[in-house]
């Protein structure tokens, strides 16, 4: 049963092991083993490579349990920003997999607009520049150079 996040991380990793014999699946790896600097993060939720690092494959995962839900919402877009990033340095696919089972998330509440609007209501894709919901942090805002849609 998935039950977090890291639970999630694990159990896509059992997958993958067992489907992707040729490759290394890394946990948490840091973006400066593949030489790359001047991304939004560091780390790499679960990253796929070929022993020689010519092909590389890059997921992010998020399973929030703690409310947040515009902090959480960031996150996750920051997510996508730092997978867009990878793809630009040479990843030949990126991922970005969120889980939520509070249906506080997605369903309408009092508030649709802002932030809420990418999973609440009349959900529009992710795309263009997004501002932070709160001021407790070092990236105020984000641009989103793709279009995503949330399913």
């Amino acid at each position: 049963m998935i039950y977090n996040e890291i639970s999630l991380q694990l159990e896509l990793w059992l997958f993958l092991r067992n489907k992707l014999k040729d490759y290394k699946i890394q946990f948490e790896r840091n973006v400066s083993f593949f030489s790359i600097t001047g991304t939004i993060k560091h780390e790499i939720d679960i990253v796929i490579f070929y022993f020689d690092k010519t092909e590389k494959f890059a997921k992010e995962v998020k399973f929030p349990k703690n409310g947040q839900y515009p902090e959480q919402i960031y996150s996750f877009i920051e997510d996508i920003v730092f997978m867009e990033q990878l793809k630009r340095v040479g990843f030949i696919e990126t991922y970005t997999l969120t889980i939520v089972d509070d249906s506080l998330f997605y369903e309408s509440g009092r508030k649709k607009d802002g932030i809420y609007k990418y999973f609440r209501g009349e959900v529009v894709p992710i795309k263009g520049v997004i501002s932070k919901p709160t001021s407790s942090s070092r990236f105020s805002s984000l641009s989103v150079r793709n279009s995503y849609s949330i399913n």
